[in-house]
């Protein structure tokens, strides 16, 4: 009997990779993007988005997120505006009201007016700013805000450019920003087919960014044990550097 040898590793990462991208949902490549934002407005608003909170907890998002803010992995402290990209339940806004500074100003936008809602409720404070917005043309001034955070959120724009050109722009010069998207892996193609969104190549995602004044501070971890089996999904800090050229 033949013995197979093991497949090299860079072989074994595009077979999955390629697995991915045959799981990962394909509206939005099917559909304008007027069409999609639709779909996906109709999703959070309905049943499923109000089990978000739920999915959250038991996938330990949770927990590990406060544990980004509370070890000061991310650190909020010295934050004056604080920009929350797609609320969603209040999962991430809750621990920006719970660690940033007491007279931090915190503001919430999202695309579903019913998760704005449960956000509200769920959070029960009089303290941060919602709104109904589009990460792609936001109501914000330049510079805005000294702090952004977007949480699986940049994997509902067919084109990561436009909402990444639009949160750089509101973003002040030296401000931070923590970004949390799905990775083009095998639980991240799952994590597509759920919540209809696709997923992203590190590299390229890398690259964008730069492209929009968003330098790659450094890639964060929720736990040792995700570092060590690159789990977890993309989680990284970023430094707003230079204005894009008119």
């Amino acid at each position: 009997m033949t013995v197979k040898e093991p497949l090299p590793k860079p072989t074994r990462l595009k077979q999955r990779r390629l697995f991915g991208r045959m799981v990962e949902h394909k509206l939005m490549k099917r559909v304008s993007y007027k069409e999609y934002r639709d779909v996906v407005r109709d999703k959070y608003d309905g049943p499923q988005g109000a089990l978000l909170t739920t999915a959250s907890l038991l996938s330990l998002h949770l927990p590990l997120g406060d544990r980004l803010f509370r070890k000061r992995t991310f650190d909020l402290r010295g934050c004056k505006s604080i920009l929350d990209v797609g609320s969603g339940a209040g999962q991430i806004s809750k621990h920006l009201l719970k660690y940033a500074d007491p007279e931090a100003s915190v503001t919430c936008f999202d695309i579903s007016f019913e998760m704005l809602r449960r956000a509200r409720n769920r959070i029960k404070s009089s303290t941060p700013r919602y709104l109904v917005s589009d990460m792609t043309h936001l109501p914000f001034a330049d510079g805005t805000f000294d702090c952004i955070t977007c949480g699986y959120v940049l994997e509902h724009l067919p084109d990561p450019r436009p909402g990444l050109t639009e949160l750089a722009r509101v973003l002040a010069p030296g401000g931070r920003m923590l970004l949390l998207a799905t990775e083009d892996s095998m639980a991240g193609a799952f994590t597509s087919r759920m919540w209809c969104c696709r997923t992203y190549n590190r590299r390229e995602l890398h690259r964008v960014c730069e492209d929009v004044g968003l330098r790659w501070n450094r890639e964060l971890w929720f736990t040792r044990m995700h570092k060590l089996l690159r789990v977890g999904g993309i989680c990284v800090e970023m430094v707003r550097t230079h204005a894009l050229a008119a």
